[in-house]
């Protein structure tokens, strides 16, 4: 013997008590369990990824402004807008502690970009 489903019309074995198609209580009164998964979602950002993030951007915010002290004659202290990109990424985390290093980074690449500007000629 079968179980039709009134919802969708599928044919259900007899020892089902929900429609295998759409999940429908095949028995009246019978109501399905719901079960709700909550995770605790970590970021798996390390602290060597965020050490990395430093040295990165204090080399590139920085390497203009030295680059440009060494080569007087030179044009790479564009070198040091560089050093924004990291911490535009580490901005966009969701987590709290990580966008606290992309601020400070933020804040290293902005004085070395400032240092930068100040060794332009006028």
């Amino acid at each position: 013997m079968v179980r039709i489903c009134k919802n969708c019309g599928f044919e259900n074995q007899d020892s089902y008590d929900f429609c295998a198609k759409c999940g429908t209580p095949l028995v009246e009164g019978l109501q399905s369990n719901t079960f709700f998964v909550y995770r605790n979602v970590e970021p798996n950002i390390s602290k060597k990824f965020i050490v990395i993030s430093y040295i990165i951007t204090i080399f590139f915010s920085f390497g203009g402004f030295i680059i440009d002290l060494i080569a007087k004659h030179t044009s790479m202290g564009f070198f040091s807008f560089f050093g924004f990109f990291m911490p535009f990424f580490l901005l966009q985390a969701r987590d709290n502690k990580i966008k606290k290093h992309g601020f400070i980074q933020l804040f290293i690449s902005f004085i070395g970009f400032v240092l930068f500007i100040r060794t332009l000629p006028l």
